[in-house]
Order: structure tokens, then sequence, then C-alpha cells
């Protein structure tokens, strides 16, 4: 039995596919190609518009290119709009849900079958086969196979999210937060860093709420309790709320390099009328005033951000004060977005919606303004030596490419490395960064 998996959304979604092939492959199952495969198997996102229409677009493009093969559509979607893609998407073998991937291993087995796999929305605590699909998943974790560039691995730390802002779907399909164990956590980190693993990317809706639906923050602990683990890695911290920024973490920071100071804080926007329809609690004074702090203690700090363009009732006045902010608080990367009108969320019904043409238009200008801004902040950065993660040659070339600190995975810019000598993918060297190039920073190895 052979099964291919084509990963969409984000990598919250990519370790649900990792962790879907950890359970298939613990069965028998054989991860192939897609011409190989007896099942494909679509990690779906169901996030915003565009990503439903990719992922529905993927089901009809395998079934087109393989039209007896067995089709399985996971993930997001499949959560979110079960029984209405029961009805409609009869291209899809099996419907199967994101709260039941241990079950993986039956969904794929039903397909085989020609048969309809019963979804379960369940909670991912109930009870599967005696023990807790929690538990199993927890199992399948430290070794499940990392779809990751080499040296890095991601680390869900919590699921699902209680910020509840008006445009966001994931509280209706991924339910309310939901964080694992300290102890459960360093277990998967101590085995990712046994098999040689250099990048411990620690994810979650919103990482700063971590421990929060247990009474309180506890993101210092477990930063507390990964510094006493041994070795030569980093630890990096992705999607923290800027209201839930635990200062306490600085510290911890400035005490261990391994945890890097690289921040990943969505404000959104810095109108105040705009952030305030979003549901979000704190002005852009406010988040001045956090990046002011940060960066007073962690004066390299890099701090990546999104900004969400097109939000009912966004006035030209809104944009001048969003200019203001992006020009203030002097982001090193960010990340633009249009809205997306979701069904059952609090910003469906608002009025005065903006047009895409606009929205898009004032995407095109936040991120032309941001070009040179992110270009400038590079510029900090040469003349000086880091460590650098290598990931990958180019062919042809003797060239490399790697990531600094400051470059979260996919998403920032690369390190380009010039070498003759052979470098390993998903080992550090030390390079120094001797110019810029675009968004990216040339790197000589120091020998």
């Amino acid at each position: 039995m052979k099964y291919f998996i084509d990963p969409f959304g984000c990598v919250k979604n990519q370790v649900d596919a990792e962790t879907m092939m950890a359970f298939l492959n613990k069965e028998g199952w054989v991860s192939t190609d897609a011409e190989q495969a007896d099942v494909i198997i679509i990690n779906s996102c169901g996030f915003i518009e565009s990503a439903k229409r990719e992922s529905i677009n993927a089901v009809m493009a395998w079934r087109s290119a393989y039209p007896r093969k067995k089709i399985i559509l996971a993930g997001c979607l499949s959560q979110r709009y079960a029984a209405e893609l029961e009805e409609s998407l009869t291209e899809a073998t099996v419907i199967f849900g994101d709260k039941d991937i241990s079950n993986i291993g039956a969904a794929s087995a039903a397909a085989l079958r020609g048969e309809r796999y019963e979804h379960s929305a369940a909670s991912a605590r109930n009870a599967v086969g005696g023990a807790s699909a929690v538990d199993e998943i927890e199992s399948a974790l430290p070794e499940r196979p990392l779809l990751s560039l080499p040296g890095s691995a991601y680390v869900k730390i919590s699921e699902g999210c209680d910020n509840h802002c008006a445009f966001c779907s994931i509280p209706l399909i991924r339910g309310g937060l939901r964080s694992r164990t300290i102890t459960a956590i360093i277990g998967e980190c101590t085995a990712l860093l046994k098999r040689g693993v250099k990048e411990l990317c620690l994810i979650g809706q919103d990482i700063g709420s971590f421990g929060m639906d247990r009474g309180g923050q506890e993101l210092p602990d477990l930063l507390a309790a990964l510094s006493t683990l041994q070795g030569d890695f980093w630890v990096r911290l992705l999607y923290i709320h800027p209201n839930h920024f635990p200062m306490q973490i600085l510290a911890l920071m400035c005490d261990d390099k391994r945890f890097l100071p690289y921040f990943d804080l969505p404000f959104q926007h810095g109108a105040a009328g705009v952030l305030k329809r979003m549901n979000r609690r704190q002005s852009a004074d406010d988040y001045l005033a956090l990046l002011d702090h940060i960066r007073a203690a962690l004066p390299d700090a890099v701090i990546r951000s999104t900004f969400l363009l097109g939000f009912p009732g966004e006035t030209e006045e809104d944009m001048g004060e969003l200019f203001e902010f992006q020009e203030k608080s002097a982001l090193d990367w960010l990340g633009c977005f249009t809205y997306s009108r979701e069904e059952n969320t609090p910003a469906y019904s608002l009025k005065n919606r903006v047009p895409q043409k606009t929205a898009l238009a004032r995407k095109q200008q936040v991120e032309e303004k941001q070009a040179a801004i992110t270009k400038r902040r590079m510029e900090r950065f040469i003349g000086r030596v880091f460590d650098v993660l290598v990931e990958e040659k180019i062919q042809g070339e003797e060239l490399y490419l790697g990531r600094l600190f400051c470059h979260a995975p996919e998403v920032d810019g690369s390190a380009v490395i010039s070498s003759d000598a052979v470098l390993e993918p998903g080992y550090f060297i030390r390079g120094k960064a001797f110019a810029r190039a675009g968004f990216d920073l040339e790197i000589a190895p120091v020998r």
C-alpha cells in the first residue's frame, strides 16, 4: 500500500501532514510519488477563499490526472465544510478532517475499498482504540518524517486559538486554545535534536498564549526547560500575538543565545479604527512601545509582521495611519494580505466593504514601501560574522543557500554562500556577511 501527500497551507498544517505520514508508515504504508501511489492525500487549507480554491483545484487536478486513483481530501477545509464536501465534491473518495489524524490509516483503507469514511468532527481528545487520540499523536510526533529543509523542524506547542480576531476563521476550524504539556514538548525536541535537527521552530496560532488554557502564560517556563538541553542548536519563536507577549522571555534570550532574537508579531494594521473593528485590543502606540522594549533588551532583534489590507471600513485616512506606523516600526520583514470575507466570522456582516481592486492597490503600496525598509534593515548585518544554517547547493555553481538568525524558513530572504569547499546541508558554518543582494545577504565562509 502506497500513499502520496500533497500539503497545502501553513506550517501548522505541515506538522499535521508529517504526523499523518508517521501514522501511515507505522501501519505499513509506504510514501511514494503520485504516479506510484494507491492513495493521494491532499492536506487542505480552509483559512481564506484563495486557499480553499487552491485545495479544491488540487482535488480536481489529481482526479483529472489519475481518474482511477483513490483521493482523500484531508485537513482544515475538510474539517470546516465536511457535510457540504461529502455531497458536492464527488471527485474525492474520502473527506477526512483535522481532528482525528491518528485515524488516517483507517481513512486510507476505506478509500482503497471505495468506501466513504465517517468524518469525525469530535475533539482529538476523544478515545480512539482504547487510548486518546492526543496521546497517540504525541507518540508519533518525535519520529515523524520532516518536510522541512535540512536541519530545521517545526514543533507545534499548541492548537487552536482564543483571540477571536474578527476576520479569523481559525477558531471555527481548530477550536479554542489547547496547549501541550511542557514534558511532551521537551520529549519531542530532545528526539529531534538526536536526529540531527539544528533549528527548532516553535509554532502555534499564538505561542504567547501557551499555557493560558491552564491558567497562565507558560512560554517562559517552556524556554527555561529548553535551555537545559545540551547541544548546538537554534530555537526560533514564531507567531506571538502582540497582546500576549511575555516580557520574561527577553531575559532568557539574553542568557541563552540559542534562543534567536527573532519575533513574528502579527500587528495586522496601524489605524485605530481598523484595529478596533478587527477586535485587536491594542493600538499602534502600544505596538511601538513593545518594539522599543524588545529592541532595548535585544539590539539585534529582528521583527517580522503581517498587515491585512482592505478590511471593511478601511479608508484612505486609515492608510495614512498605517503608513506612519510602518515607517516608525521599521519592521525587518512584512507579509501583506488582502481581506477575505469568511462565513461565520464576526467581520462577515460588517458594512462598507472595500473593493478587491482597492485592497490590492493598497497592498502593493505597502509592499513597495516595505521593500526599501527591509533592504535598509538588512544593511546592518554587513561586515559581521554569524552562524549560518546551510540548506541546499545551487546546482552547477559554487554557491549554497542558507539562513542566518534573521531569516525564518521559506518566508524571508536567504544567505547566499560562496564556497568552493563542499558544505553539508543541515549543518552550521561560520560566515561573514559581505554584501546585500536585494533582500538576501551574501556570505563568505570564515575558516
